[in-house]
């Protein structure tokens, strides 16, 4: 939930909006109390839970714990679930995505990966463009950071699955950035950052991979790290 969600309607009119805007214009020149300020502001006027989910989401950002971080990114999830219709439903992606970041922080890694889970899936209906990419591309690396998580029986297998390919990919991937292999890269780097675990995800990332793997430009070691990867993915 950036500037960007204008591209889902967002009134550039609305009072709060023109807060909030003014709160990042206020952060983008370093002016982080003015920005705080501002955002509450937005808080304190909002009329509805439309304009407290957006709010809310700028107030979480400028605050001094953890726990107040995540008491906020949940007040607009909150705010968003009572709207709870297509004004929100580019917003949940990010929604989900804040949340995971925050039981992160909090050392709750199971219940981060739970939440960028549930981000990866509401990435779809999520606004497109560059905000777009970032966002898939950390939701992409929380998935990745969390899949060694603890977890209940039915889905610990999938995430140790996930984490051990990513954890072959990064190893072979710092390899290629140290030798500034950019052909290899710029194959196998786009479609490893944004792979959410979806079978569209993985069919792109091991198509990118072989194409690598049958064109031999690697060490033999890595030719080799490349046939596990896609072995993995199946």
């Amino acid at each position: 939930m950036k500037q960007t969600e204008g591209e889902r309607d967002v009134d550039a009119a609305n009072h709060v909006v023109r807060l909030c805007v003014r709160g990042m214009e206020a952060e983008a020149r370093g002016e982080d109390d003015a920005a705080r300020r501002l955002f509450l502001s937005a808080w304190q006027d909002a009329g509805d839970d439309y304009e407290a989910c957006i709010a809310a989401h700028y107030v979480a950002r400028h605050q001094d714990t953890p726990e107040d971080t995540l008491r906020w990114n949940q007040e607009c999830l909150d705010r968003a679930d009572r709207v709870g219709d297509e004004r929100v439903s580019g917003f949940y992606a990010s929604l989900y995505a804040n949340m995971a970041r925050a039981h992160r922080e909090l050392g709750d890694t199971a219940l981060a990966h739970g939440y960028f889970t549930r981000a990866a899936e509401e990435v779809r209906g999520a606004p497109g463009g560059d905000y777009g990419a970032w966002n898939r591309f950390a939701i992409a690396e929380g998935l990745r950071e969390t899949a060694a998580a603890p977890a209940d029986d039915e889905s610990r297998g999938g995430r140790e699955a996930f984490g051990a390919v990513s954890a072959l990919l990064a190893e072979l991937l710092a390899k290629l950035c140290a030798r500034r292999d950019l052909k290899a890269l710029g194959l196998i780097l786009p479609a490893y950052l944004g792979d959410l675990g979806s079978e569209e995800d993985r069919t792109r990332l091991r198509s990118a991979l072989h194409i690598v793997h049958a064109a031999r430009w690697l060490p033999e070691e890595e030719q080799d790290s490349l046939g596990r990867a896609i072995a993995m993915l199946g």
